[in-house]
């Protein structure tokens, strides 16, 4: 299932299921959220409804009184049945969160496309599609559809569409009565939507197996990288990670003011560059209520996490929200086991708060670090912070090179901090700074000199 953003149909209305299990404030932020991510698709949002229910296990997901005043602001494409929903009385009003055209207006300008902030099952789908005449998507799909157009790496690509896949298995449907004839020849007895998703159980097991050879390979390469110091910029969607990347390394890592605007994890050297090297990778973005198919390849996406040896928390601190975003990533982190390396929390964006505003958030959380991409004091202070984390660990050891030993200076100083140096009459004396394993690696060269 694919879902298309079509410049004549742009319209887009959000549903939000409101329960006593999810309500208040956690779901008008999750409303906010799904319409930051719909319109990261390409459309625009005329208009969000909210409606309590018990839950969101009804067959319609909505009352059909409900259904048929939404079927209202579609343009009455589909067929409302007159069917009584008993979970609550079917007179209770929808509850308008915001819309940026009143509800009475909507019917001037339909919606294309009604989004559920919640998940439904194929047949809470089916169901409320036929009634309303229009597409239906829910929040796993909305996510995995904007997974599925960012991923760039093959490795991304691949994890993505498993997950795309797993999601849209169950959902295939037959698509007309000449469906429902048995196939004869090859899979005889199979209908096509048996044939169908027996095509799509094998496609997942090729992807899975072709998962499996591309993660060996970037297991080699992050085993390569494993002596350096690495740092890794965890943190929520559009929180700033990207931005930070580029000031702290100097590289042209895309960014831009939306959900999910980079998916692969990009690995750059910290700029200026260190002796040893200092390695920090951008990492993908969080988000609640993350389907669990994509938790799950994160256990491979958020893999340069798993070794990093410092983590930087950033977090979008003009956000009034940052602090329900920030236990989603301690909650997704758990799930996929990095813990135990070193954490700062990073204040982003500072540069959109009051002076006021900024104490009182270092008054909160007086172990963070106030920063702005803008302000090169700002990266300058984060840059000498990275440094000085990454000197805690190194050995700062004298040693003595003869003249005869050829390139063994040279090597040092690409690999090594070198402290101090004196020339004396047959050798160099150089006082380093290094990691144990490379002067120890060090050490065995000069023996067989």
């Amino acid at each position: 299932m694919q879902l298309t953003a079509k410049p004549s149909l742009p319209n887009a209305l959000l549903i939000s299921i409101s329960t006593p299990q999810f309500k208040g404030d956690e779901a008008t932020e999750s409303l906010a959220e799904l319409a930051r991510l719909v319109t990261t698709l390409g459309f625009k949002v005329v208009g969000t409804q909210s409606q309590k229910q018990s839950s969101t296990q009804k067959v319609n997901v909505l009352g059909s009184g409900k259904l048929a005043e939404i079927a209202h602001l579609t343009g009455n494409k589909g067929m409302v049945e007159d069917e009584q929903e008993d979970d609550l009385p079917d007179e209770d009003p929808l509850t308008e969160i915001s819309s940026e055209i009143p509800s009475d207006e909507l019917d001037f300008a339909c919606a294309d496309v009604v989004v559920f902030d919640c998940d439904l099952t194929p047949s809470q789908l089916r169901n409320v599609e036929n009634q309303l005449g229009v597409e239906v998507f829910d929040r796993t799909g909305i996510i995995i559809e904007i997974f599925s157009r960012h991923a760039r790496t093959k490795t991304a690509k691949l994890q993505v569409e498993i997950a795309r896949l797993n999601y849209v298995a169950p959902r295939l449907r037959e698509t007309s009565t000449g469906d429902k004839e048995r196939q004869m020849g090859k899979g005889a007895g199979e209908t096509t939507l048996e044939l169908n998703r027996r095509k799509v159980r094998d496609q997942l097991a090729e992807l899975k197996r072709e998962l499996v050879s591309v993660q060996d390979v970037m297991m080699d390469r992050r085993t390569q990288r494993s002596e350096l110091f690495s740092v890794a910029l965890i943190g929520y969607t559009n929180a700033g990670k990207s931005s930070m990347m580029r000031a702290i390394t100097g590289s042209d890592v895309e960014g831009e003011n939306k959900l999910f605007a980079t998916l692969d994890t990009t690995v750059r050297a910290l700029y200026p560059i260190t002796q040893p090297r200092i390695l920090v990778s951008d990492t993908v973005g969080f988000i609640k209520k993350l389907p669990h198919d994509l938790v799950a390849s994160f256990h491979s996406t958020l893999a340069e996490a798993h070794d990093a040896s410092l983590l930087l928390y950033v977090v979008d601190a003009s956000d009034p929200s940052f602090r329900s975003q920030l236990e989603v990533v301690h909650k997704v982190l758990a799930e996929v086991g990095v813990e135990g390396s070193k954490k700062l929390l990073v204040l982003n964006k500072s540069d959109q708060l009051s002076t006021e505003q900024q104490k009182s958030l270092m008054d909160e959380f007086p172990d963070a670090m106030m920063t702005s991409t803008r302000n090169p004091d700002d990266i300058s202070k984060l840059h000498k912070y990275i440094i000085g984390i990454a000197q805690e660990d190194m050995i700062e050891e004298e040693i003595v090179i003869p003249y005869t030993a050829k390139g063994i200076v040279g090597e040092i100083r690409s690999s090594m901090s070198v402290v101090k140096e004196e020339y004396e009459y047959s050798h160099i004396k150089l006082t380093v700074r290094s990691s144990a394993i490379d002067l120890e690696r060090l050490k065995k060269r000069m023996l067989n000199l």
